[in-house]
């Protein structure tokens, strides 16, 4: 059953939650930009950045969503990182931000993950691309990689989740003006489609966050309980927007063993 995101946007917690802002990068060499049907008349906008060098069946590929106030020419400098322990990026947005088209909404965001994942398939496909292929959310993006995780997962062998929103309770907590029968379905809803995702999951967190604080982090863990396997990872020191500097090797060299750990299952 469909959950009603909705409420989300029809309460007063709608107005703070997104803050698009314009991309004005162009791709850099060797990556490609794409723009994204996902209703009409609207798209979204993309990047992908296609491993320089390996063969399909030695690499992987990610499809990554970005955190608030970001666009995707922020995380080009994160191609390199990625193409080390060898995966594609491809770098997702959402409405109104970037180049894409649109408003965004809560409701909105949940709903694209499905026509983005399509898409990166078919792109993938297209190019005979690595059939390997993970899910990754940072901060925002965590609910979208949840969606996916929970509902597209057919394709997708890991999940990777850095700083990540998506526990429920932080967003209906603020719905004051639902009725709390409304409230607790949705949050009802909500864990039940969290506990259903089977892929393997890395949770990568900062133990200073204090935008989404651990104990959050650590209750989106225990809601995981159909994950084939679950990995917290906690950088001690790191706050919301620093995990992947401070800790760059670590968190890669996490990410890069889920890769191969996946590799040895195909």
């Amino acid at each position: 059953m469909a959950i009603d995101y909705g409420l989300l946007d029809r309460s007063t917690l709608s107005e703070p939650v997104f803050y698009p802002s314009p991309d004005p990068t162009a791709a850099p060499h060797g990556a490609r930009d794409h723009r994204i049907d996902v209703a009409p008349g609207i798209a979204v906008a993309a990047r992908h950045h296609a491993h320089p060098g390996s063969p399909p069946d030695r690499r992987g590929a990610v499809l990554y969503f970005h955190g608030n106030g970001e666009v995707v020419g922020d995380h080009d400098h994160l191609a390199r990182s990625f193409h080390h322990i060898g995966l594609d990026l491809f770098v997702a947005t959402y409405r109104g931000y970037g180049a894409s088209d649109g408003t965004p909404t809560f409701a909105a965001l949940m709903a694209d993950v499905h026509p983005i994942a399509e898409r990166f398939h078919q792109i993938l496909d297209a190019d005979d691309g690595p059939d390997l292929r993970l899910v990754m959310g940072r901060s925002l993006g965590g609910h979208a990689a949840l969606e996916v995780a929970a509902h597209c997962s057919e394709r997708f062998d890991a999940l990777v989740l850095s700083s990540p929103a998506g526990e429920g309770s932080r967003l209906v907590d603020r719905l004051v003006d639902v009725p709390e029968p409304t409230v607790r379905a949705l949050l009802a809803a909500h864990e039940a489609k969290l506990a259903k995702i089977t892929l393997p999951t890395l949770l990568l967190h900062g133990s200073r966050d204090d935008l989404i604080p651990l104990s959050s982090v650590e209750r989106l863990a225990k809601l995981l309980t159909s994950a084939a396997a679950r990995t917290m990872m906690i950088i001690d020191g790191a706050s919301h927007n620093d995990l992947l500097r401070l800790a760059h090797d670590a968190c890669f060299g996490a990410i890069g063993e889920l890769v191969e750990r996946c590799r040895s299952r195909a």
